[in-house]
């Protein structure tokens, strides 16, 4: 039996008889795949404790590609235990796994993983989570390929930017607003700095809840007309939003 070694993170977890788990797990090397970890169940497997949900570890795995591989043993490298404790923090985390799982499937590439990591990790530090939420939201649009412009006109190439669209595609200057909601011109200027911050020297993010409020529904907004994604997660989220947030 060839054992190979994996990074990764378990994007879900459920029972498999009596005493086993399946683990869907995203990894850096191989992209989206499923585990079985047997005996995981037992309150005396090694296992047990490193084959919940959100656990970041190193894998060693039985790998079998297009098929249920093996999980053998695993290091943990981070469990994300600030963020398991915080109700807030783990529905913005589970969206992000099952939002990148998608993404993966989409278009798999390493940095998608990457971007993930340093996510989870800068929530798991105290930045507010869901400003890392829309920082990814707004990476993974080039990997899916429907990149909005936020440099110029996203009809005419003006730089004369009066507010944003999701029907048009980005910016859009005086000349091409037609009936679309005025933005605040710190929101344009915010979403741009989101779009292109280097998120891995990221120290400290601070937006006003209105800013936030509006670069939010930019996102959702776009995610809805162009990605065709419909994703649990993102329901509960919404429902925690309105009573937490």
């Amino acid at each position: 039996m060839e054992i190979t070694k994996v990074r990764g993170i378990i994007a879900s977890e459920k029972p498999y008889n009596e005493s086993s788990k399946l683990l869907y797990v995203i990894t850096k090397e191989y992209g989206y795949i499923s585990l079985i970890a047997k005996g995981a169940k037992s309150l005396k497997s090694k296992l047990r404790s490193v084959t919940t949900k959100l656990s970041y570890c190193d894998f060693q795995i039985n790998y079998k590609e297009g098929k249920l591989s093996t999980l053998i043993d695993a290091d943990i490298i981070d469990p994300f235990n600030n963020i398991k404790s915080d109700l807030v923090k783990i529905s913005y985390a589970s969206y992000l796994v099952e939002l990148s799982t998608q993404v993966m499937k989409e278009n798999y590439n390493e940095n998608i993983f990457d971007l993930l990591i340093l996510s989870l990790e800068k929530i798991e530090s105290g930045l507010d989570s869901k400003s890392i939420t829309n920082i990814l939201e707004l990476k993974y649009l080039s990997y899916l390929g429907i990149s909005p412009e936020l440099n110029e006109c996203a009809i005419c190439q003006s730089k004369n930017i009066l507010t944003l669209s999701s029907e048009k595609g980005g910016f859009i200057c005086n000349k091409h607003h037609t009936n679309e909601k005025i933005v605040d011109p710190k929101t344009l200027k915010m979403i741009r700095m989101l779009y292109y911050v280097d998120l891995d020297k990221l120290t400290k993010i601070d937006i006003s809840d209105k800013i936030g409020r509006e670069i939010d529904e930019f996102i959702t907004e776009y995610y809805d007309r162009y990605s065709g994604m419909y994703l649990n997660t993102k329901k509960f989220l919404n429902k925690i939003k309105n009573v937490y947030i």
